[in-house]
């Protein structure tokens, strides 16, 4: 009786996480629709090169890197509902640009400018989202249930991209882009309405809140090793379209897909690793097995061949962000959690936003070919950085 009593509760305590991480899938689920369209709209209809679609793309999260220090504030001061209020209406503005950039494409200079517009909102609204869903189930279930809250956002977050980069591909081949733009407004609106009707909670802890700049100092550590695994993520969700035209295959949005369910169901599988074995040891595993999905994408002959490369890409990239975040939050106190998630979060965000540009000017000087082993390389030095980590605890 006992045992079922600790089941149902457990249960109860991932409904309850589920019901406030649902926010993310919303605000992430805007992003992924227009993931695999952009890159072959900015780069084959306005005729701009991958240099210029990878910093379009990537503008996105450089204005996602300033709104996480000010996120973190924000949670940390008034709760995680302003945050999420606020992004659920950038999304919907960017779908309103989204609109306007497809309806003037026939004048390429206006249409990118509207795209622009509408990349720097939605990294307005992923800044403002990223960590406040997850301080929120946070606040609702106990600092014990910290692991379980950061892998239930992750699987939010690339579930929605799963879901949402091949519906846009449909949406946008069946009904045309403006149709990626309504859904766009229409998924954000969902969102602001279901995080009005949400119970604001507050940190009322009476600790000292530290300065930004030095909580990102404590998770720094972590935080390279995560922009060095993301990396990956980035060269996938960023120029896997225009990898699959170079090659002349087609069905790009199936990699994003298959690399998303493999990452939730890593996910699922292996939260409970990361208080059994050690978060930096289970983000040293999962670099290395990102870089053998990455190692297969390089010199993989075949759609299938990449698919499966995309998949196992998934699958190791999916533990490094909770593994190396529960090490990083952990060494905050608890009047600042907030500003921690988003501190540590930053380092994502600058592994995509550089991925963008950096990939680019490595696709324009050396060719497509060469864009995945250059991740490779740097997943790599994200294994030795995992490395450095276990040593240095090893010696203290």
């Amino acid at each position: 009786m006992l045992s079922k009593s600790l089941q149902k509760t457990a249960l109860d305590y991932r409904f309850q996480i589920a019901s406030y991480v649902i926010l993310t899938f919303y605000g992430y689920f805007t992003i992924g629709l227009s993931l695999a369209v952009l890159p072959i709209f900015i780069h084959e209809i306005l005729g701009f090169n991958t240099i210029i679609a990878g910093a379009v793309i990537g503008s996105q999260y450089i204005m996602t890197f300033f709104m996480r220090a000010y996120a973190g504030t924000i949670v940390d001061k008034k709760g995680p509902k302003p945050a999420i209020i606020v992004s659920m209406i950038c999304f919907m503005l960017t779908g309103i640009l989204l609109w306007a950039a497809f309806y003037t494409s026939a004048s390429p200079l206006l249409s990118i400018s509207l795209l622009a517009a509408s990349r720097l909102l939605t990294g307005c609204g992923e800044g403002m989202v990223g960590a406040s869903p997850v301080n929120w189930a946070i606040l609702r279930v106990g600092d014990q249930h910290t692991s379980t809250a950061i892998s239930y956002n992750g699987i939010s977050n690339y579930s929605s991209m799963a879901i949402g980069a091949p519906l846009g591909v449909i949406l946008s081949q069946h009904l045309g882009n403006w149709s990626i733009a309504a859904f766009t407004i229409l998924v954000g609106l969902i969102g602001l309405i279901s995080t009005i009707n949400k119970k604001a909670l507050y940190s009322l802890s009476t600790e000292v809140r530290n300065s930004f700049f030095s909580v990102l100092k404590i998770v720094s550590p972590f935080g390279i090793g995560l922009a060095l695994a993301g990396i990956g993520f980035g060269t996938i969700s960023t120029f896997i379209t225009l990898y699959y035209n170079y090659k002349g295959w087609e069905n790009a949005a199936i990699c994003i897909t298959c690399f998303s369910t493999m990452f939730v169901l890593g996910r699922f599988l292996l939260t409970g690793s990361i208080n059994k074995i050690g978060g930096v040891k289970i983000a040293l595993y999962s670099m290395i097995i990102e870089s053998v999905g990455l190692l297969m994408i390089s010199f993989a002959p075949s759609p299938l061949l990449t698919i499966i490369g995309a998949s196992i890409t998934g699958l190791g990239f999916s533990m490094v962000f909770p593994a190396l975040g529960v090490e990083a939050v952990k060494r905050a106190s608890s009047a600042n959690k907030g500003a921690a998630l988003g501190a540590y979060g930053l380092f994502i965000d600058i592994s995509l936003g550089v991925s963008g540009p950096l990939v680019g000017l490595v696709a324009k000087q050396f060719g497509m070919n060469f864009i995945f082993p250059f991740s490779l390389f740097l997943v790599l030095l994200g294994v030795m950085v995992c490395f450095i980590l276990i040593r240095s605890k090893a010696k203290s």
